[in-house]
């Protein structure tokens, strides 16, 4: 026999069920939503003074050249023209800004104060370059030119030096497939990413004038994008060596390779923070119909404890 409680008990329990019915009437949906707007916002390089980042974002179909704080507040836009602008690099003085301008038939290495004024190109239209770094005395460039004239197929590309004052260029490294140019803090030595082959690539290093080449990496794997640590110690680079790329540091005669952090992406085109203690880079991920692209930081040294 039912007792007074369990018939409380029992219409209590058909409540709910008619209410979970009706609740699940009315959430059921009509179709998927998924993401329209992407963002690309990539190649983070921090200024000297260690107080502020230059990187590069998509605007109207161009990529436009940003300034902001490290915490991501306070972002300028410093170009505007339409036209794309990629691969910024800041002076270690302080005083500049290097990048590529590039139109649908150049691609010419220019500079520019950090507020956008007083812009120079350097470089004519006879050539296309690409990737330009600084010397640790701010006096010249370091670029590579285009390997990518006819993509997906890479084709020889030359590394370069340009004086600031005599606006001399000069042919440093040839041979094959060369990007990626950077000189080390002391500006005796060069690393920069050559491709071997049609899937491998290597970080190599060189002496400043280009003789005494090496293979740092030596691995199988896609290694490239290398950038020096302040006190000339230690390259980071990015690899797939991982399946997906993702950030490696390692000694500066290529041992003890050791992964930055367990990212979930593509992530590439790394740069260190003046003072050693955090590395900046991009990260990009396909979002359902688009791919987005996000500056990340990791900060070294700190490793987040599992939770309980």
């Amino acid at each position: 026999m039912m007792t007074y409680r369990s018939r409380a008990v029992f219409k209590a329990f058909a409540l709910c069920l008619g209410l979970a019915s009706s609740l699940c009437a009315q959430q059921s949906v009509l179709t998927l939503a998924y993401q329209l707007t992407h963002v690309g916002q990539d190649e983070p390089y921090p200024s000297p003074d260690g107080k502020k980042l230059v990187y590069e974002t998509i605007v109207a179909g161009h990529q436009q050249i940003f300034v902001m704080n490290l915490d991501a507040s306070g972002q300028i836009q410093i170009t505007n023209d339409p036209i794309t602008h990629d691969s910024p690099s800041w002076s270690p003085d302080g005083n500049w800004i290097a990048f590529v301008a590039e139109d649908e038939k150049h691609e010419t290495i220019c500079i520019m104060k950090p507020d956008g004024s007083g812009r120079e190109c350097l470089t004519g239209p006879e050539h296309k370059f690409i990737h330009p770094n600084w010397s640790p005395d701010s006096r010249s460039l370091i670029f590579c030119s285009d390997d990518d004239l006819e993509p997906p197929k890479k084709n020889a590309s030359e590394i370069y030096t340009f004086d600031l004052k005599t606006k001399k260029l000069t042919q440093i490294i040839s041979g094959g497939t060369n990007t990626y140019p950077v000189l080390s803090p002391d500006g005796k030595k060069i690393a920069f990413r050559r491709i071997l082959g049609e899937m491998n690539s290597e970080v190599f290093v060189a002496d400043a004038d280009g003789s005494n080449q090496k293979n740092l990496t030596n691995h199988p794997a896609f290694d490239g994008w290398p950038s020096w640590s302040p006190d000339g110690k230690q390259i980071v680079f990015a690899s797939n060596r991982r399946s997906a790329y993702q950030v490696f540091v390692m000694n500066a005669d290529g041992g003890d390779v050791r992964l930055v952090a367990n990212t979930d992406g593509r992530a590439t085109e790394p740069r260190w923070s003046p003072d050693g203690k955090r590395i900046y880079f991009s990260n990009c991920r396909p979002v359902d119909f688009g791919y987005d692209c996000e500056v990340m930081v990791a900060v070294l040294g700190q490793v987040p404890k599992p939770s309980k």
